[in-house]
């Protein structure tokens, strides 16, 4: 079963399990509890009613310890797991693990915001976000589609189909800071057929004046005013 106090001894398993190494979630940890505290104050039940008894009655859960709420939601964050397979791996059944998720996830978005540390979201406002000029304003853009659970709608397969994924799927735009390999902006959620130089056309992301911003094939023919756009060429395959 997976905790906090045996994965921190093996520094490369807690760095694929979870994206980030020792130091950066030590550096987390007690703006998670500050904000866990914030959103659910020890005083009070899950319903927001006084408790009738003290802090730590009754049956005593898996992810009782604040790392261990860290590590629970990070890991789910990196790897996307199903919950029953996310579940077998903290020793919680797939209804505690959907609890868990839904009671963590707005806590890790608190801590994040409160150290500065989420991307802009209103595409009008990337230009003055002081992340996109950090360093200088050398950008990378790209679009990344997860898959989803097939929809039984007819109507909602079709709109959710991609056919890039041959799967069902999703798609956000990210853009990042290459000097600072930090998301900068992250675009509302599409569905994942949408190409993503539509997507990007749709988003009117403002750009800082003569930045230069690196994209791929899929952002072919999207030329942003006033920014110096790169996108790199295949090479051809030689001849044998």
């Amino acid at each position: 079963m997976l905790n906090y106090e045996n994965l921190k001894k093996k520094p490369r398993e807690l760095l694929a399990a979870t994206g980030l190494t020792q130091e950066e979630i030590e550096i987390l940890l007690p703006n998670f509890e500050s904000a866990y505290e914030k959103l659910y104050p020890s005083g009070l039940t899950y319903n927001q009613k006084e408790r009738q008894r003290a802090v730590g009655g009754g049956l005593q859960s898996k992810l009782s310890r604040t790392e261990d709420k860290l590590l629970f939601i990070l890991v789910y964050q990196k790897t996307n797991p199903l919950q029953t397979l996310h579940g077998l791996q903290f020793g919680l059944s797939q209804p505690q693990t959907n609890y868990w998720i839904h009671r963590l996830l707005p806590v890790l978005q608190e801590t994040l915001r409160a150290i500065g540390m989420t991307p802009e979201r209103d595409a009008r406002r990337v230009a003055e976000h002081p992340e996109s000029r950090e360093g200088g304003a050398n950008l990378v853009i790209d679009g990344t589609e997860r898959r989803l659970q097939r929809p039984t709608d007819p109507i909602k397969q079709r709109e959710k189909y991609s056919g890039k994924k041959k799967s069902h799927t999703d798609k956000n735009l990210l853009l990042v800071n290459e000097n600072t390999r930090r998301v900068v902006y992250l675009s509302p959620t599409v569905e994942g057929k949408k190409h993503d130089s539509r997507a990007a056309k749709e988003a009117a992301i403002s750009y800082p004046l003569n930045a230069t911003l690196a994209k791929d094939t899929g952002f072919q023919g999207y030329e942003p005013v006033a920014v110096l756009t790169e996108q790199p060429k295949k090479r051809r395959k030689a001849k044998s």
